[in-house]
């Protein structure tokens, strides 16, 4: 034990500064590297990418958001927008199905680390959408990370592939039968049991995406998933008209793929997987749509999901966004909490808060920025200010007791 206590404190400390590195900017991908320099041009292309904004763009926003806020949903509307929020996100399917959203295929451009590294490897030369994108050699993501890599052969050396879970822990076959056989045997087998019973128990890499939707990450995944023995895909939403969706898709296999029904807001709710065996959770647009002072609890609970070394995927709405520049009065929660005409719900986040839910709950940031594009409507010539956030944060591989400094970096 005192070998990784030593092993993941040397892997953080080196991973440090490349990590702070790394969060000051948006790194240069396919799909973020249309930059506009002639604005006369701004109508040829439907989105540019790494857009600053000027002061007076600034205030202007802020002072539009203040406006829009200016009047409050009522108290019993707002509580009722809470409690029957599954119904609204149901009938959102019921009307729209699987034709709202588009496809995710920039998911392995912007997240990579969705993938097995080796996996990501070979995608660099594979087609992954249906417009024949190919990640860039390039790629700035494309190196490899010396944390993974001292961590994975720690793992092969001492636990081979053989390994397996007793209790959250992760123990070879041969201490996993020892375990089985001491004096209090019966509990540890019973356990061992049931915790390799759960859908995708044989996979040695595992993914969950939260708040699936009708699949417009799943499939995009499951196609590479598919070509990639060993990794199993979960995902779930608290609407079960989505999960309909997506267990009816021609796709959809459950040999790759479990997708449940779950309400991350409802801590008292199993998954059906335990604790600490996920490589990646996928959080896109869906933290949003929770009331935000239940937000801390859900990051808290899926922070527990993750293994040591994990990754948690988030990207979301940002502060002054157009769609929350949009809203019209008598929309507003709270601040910055707003109620769409279909009763679906929206927040939009700032990076510091961010950070803060995640650090929160243990977890290390990789990336953390703020991502603004101007899309344009080229027909009816209109601009739009996207904001967005994007982050990746990591689960440290062993949380040391004695010097917490050691796992925990300080809010640039």
């Amino acid at each position: 034990m005192n070998f990784i206590t030593r092993l993941s404190a040397l892997c953080l400390r080196k991973s440090k500064m490349q990590q702070r590195h790394r969060s000051s900017r948006r790194p240069a991908v396919p799909l973020g590297s249309r930059i506009l320099t002639d604005p006369s041009k701004v109508f040829e292309h439907n989105m540019w990418d790494h857009m600053q904004w000027s002061q007076e763009e600034e205030e202007n926003a802020k002072e539009k958001a203040a406006q829009n806020s200016l009047v409050k949903v009522q108290w019993e509307d707002q509580d009722k927008y809470e409690r029957e929020a599954s119904k609204y996100w149901n009938e959102f399917y019921k009307t729209h199905k699987n034709n709202f959203f588009k496809d995710r295929n920039w998911l392995f451009l912007e997240f990579p680390e969705i993938l097995p590294e080796k996996r990501r490897e070979d995608l660099k030369t594979e087609e992954i959408s249906s417009e024949h994108t190919k990640i860039n050699n390039t790629n700035s993501f494309s190196h490899k990370n010396e944390r993974f890599a001292e961590e994975e052969k720690y793992w092969m050396k001492n636990y081979g592939g053989g390994s397996t879970l007793v209790q959250g822990c992760v123990y070879n076959k041969k201490q996993a039968k020892s375990l089985t056989d001491n004096s209090q045997g019966k509990n540890c087998g019973e356990e061992l049991g049931r915790l390799e019973s759960f859908p995708g128990s044989d996979a040695a890499y595992r993914i969950l995406e939260v708040g699936c939707g009708a699949g417009n990450s799943v499939f995009p995944i499951l196609k590479v998933l598919c070509k990639t023995p060993g990794t199993f895909l979960y995902c779930c939403d608290f609407a079960s008209g989505a999960v309909k969706l997506v267990k009816s898709h021609s796709s959809y296999n459950s040999a790759w793929c479990s997708a449940f029904v779950h309400d991350v807001c409802d801590d008292a709710l199993p998954y059906p997987f335990p604790d600490e065996i996920l490589d990646v959770i996928l959080l896109v647009f869906v933290l949003s749509t929770i009331h935000p002072d239940r937000m801390q609890g859900v990051v808290n609970r899926l922070a527990k999901l993750l293994k040591p070394g994990g990754m948690l995927l988030f990207r979301d709405y940002g502060r002054y966004d157009t769609a929350q520049l949009r809203f019209k009065k008598g929309h507003c929660l709270s601040e910055n909490f707003y109620v769409r005409g279909d009763g679906t719900r929206v927040y939009f986040f700032t990076k510091d808060e961010v950070w803060n839910m995640f650090n929160s709950a243990g977890l290390t940031e990789v990336q953390n920025l703020v991502d603004r594009r101007l899309q344009v409507n080229r027909k009816k010539k209109v601009k739009m200010q996207r904001v967005w956030i994007q982050s990746k944060f990591q689960k440290p591989l062993l949380l040391s007791l004695n010097n917490p400094e050691e796992t925990t970096e300080r809010h640039p």
